[in-house]
C-alpha cells in the first residue's frame, strides 16, 4: 500500500488531494500512472495524452522508471514554473 497525494491543478481534476493505492511489488511510478489513467474520466484526462505530470518519491523528485515501495508516498503534481 502507498499513499498518494495531488496537488495543484491535478488536484483539482481529479477531486481529490490523497489516497491509499495498492501496488505490486516492483511497480515503477510509470506503473502506477498507467493505473491511475486506466481508471478513464478524468484520470485518463489529467495522466493520459499531452499532459506532463511530475512526481516525486518520499519528498524527492522521481523518475518515471523509479520503483515505489510499500509505505512510499508518492506526490503527483504539474510542473511549476516561475518568473
Amino acid at each position: 500500500m502507498i499513499r498518494v497525494l495531488y496537488f495543484a491543478s491535478l488536484k483539482d481534476r481529479v477531486g481529490t488531494g490523497s489516497e491509499e493505492m495498492e501496488v505490486a511489488e516492483g511497480a515503477s511510478i510509470a506503473t502506477v500512472m498507467e493505473e491511475l489513467k486506466g481508471r478513464g474520466g478524468v484520470w485518463a484526462d489529467a495522466f493520459g495524452g499531452k499532459t506532463r505530470v511530475l512526481a516525486a518519491i518520499n519528498q524527492e523528485m522521481s523518475r518515471p522508471e523509479e520503483t515505489v515501495r510499500n509505505g512510499d508516498e508518492v506526490a503527483f503534481f504539474p510542473p511549476v514554473t516561475g518568473g
